[in-house]
């Protein structure tokens, strides 16, 4: 079979390659060799697919339905295999394999179409909340995940030089940079969390009703995580006359039925857009930019 990158992987792929990456180039042999090592079947790429990594729908040996998931090495496919092993699929998708040197991911066969998006919106930031509790555990012991300090300082780098060429972003910039600063003085816990959380990133299961999928995962306190969660569905969001009125009454609720605090959850969902929107400016995704930006100027 021909492992063809679907356009969206390639387009985001594109956005923030290395000079000289050829992981795109390598990605046919690669996906390849994985299936042959396994012994699978092939039934189809998962199309449009993800932004950071090819999805392939495969059957095992035995004739188990399975996931096949190859990402770069700059998305940390390791970094995902470690949480999705210490999570053993509470909440998340269930790993297959325990360990492979070849950086593919073997996973659990969910819905791959049915995303917890597609409920009302009401419902669908109920049912995204209730996963992503579930995943707020301790990290294991000597763990090498990412810190929300250490992720967040290269954020905030990037977003310090682009502000010196953006003055229409400068002030968010420096506000989300301000916010940073403040909540990183005192962070109230140390938890291992998913890192790039949102209703896409939630699919049906048969073994419970909605999975996560994809983490980024980093190491900090659960309002880092709810703030992705918080600007779920943005466009709409942007749309609508209440959109402001909507969006805090969203903190409030999200902070109220996780139990976080609602300072720190504007504050980090504040940075969140800020620095989204900064990043999707510098490589030219300006539709994307304006809509975040202008989210961010609510909080």
């Amino acid at each position: 079979m021909a492992f063809e990158a679907p356009r969206r992987l390639v387009r985001a792929l594109g956005e923030t390659a290395p000079a000289g990456d050829d992981w795109l180039a390598r990605l046919p042999a690669a996906a390849e060799r994985a299936v042959d090592r396994r012994e699978l079947t092939v039934e189809r790429v998962q199309v449009p697919g993800g932004r950071s990594s090819l999805v392939v729908l495969v059957r095992r040996a035995d004739g188990t339905p399975a996931v096949l998931k190859l990402a770069p090495p700059r998305a940390r496919p390791e970094s995902e295999r470690a949480a999705l092993a210490h999570w053993s699929g509470l909440g998340a998708v269930q790993l297959l394999e325990a360990d492979a040197d070849d950086g593919a991911l073997l996973l659990e066969r969910l819905h791959p179409d049915v995303s917890v998006r597609s409920l009302p919106e009401a419902k669908a930031l109920l049912e995204a909340a209730g996963t992503l509790r579930r995943l707020w555990v301790a990290p294991p012991a000597g763990h090498a995940f990412e810190t929300v300090a250490e992720r967040t300082g290269r954020q905030a780098a990037a977003m310090r030089a682009s502000a010196g060429t953006d003055p229409e972003a400068a002030p968010l910039v420096e506000s989300a940079l301000a916010a940073r600063t403040e909540l990183l003085a005192g962070p109230p816990e140390q938890l291992l969390l998913h890192g790039t959380f949102r209703q896409s990133k939630v699919l049906a299961g048969e073994r419970m009703p909605w999975l996560a999928v994809g983490p980024d995962p980093v190491v900090g306190e659960s309002a880092f995580d709810l703030a992705r969660l918080v600007r779920d569905r943005v466009e709409d969001l942007i749309a609508t006359p209440s959109g402001p009125a909507t969006t805090r009454r969203r903190i409030k609720r999200l902070a109220e039925s996780l139990e976080v605090d609602q300072d720190r959850l504007r504050g980090w969902t504040l940075f969140r857009a800020v620095e989204s929107g900064v990043r999707a400016r510098r490589v030219g995704r300006e539709k994307d930019a304006e809509l975040l930006l202008e989210f961010a100027s609510w909080l």
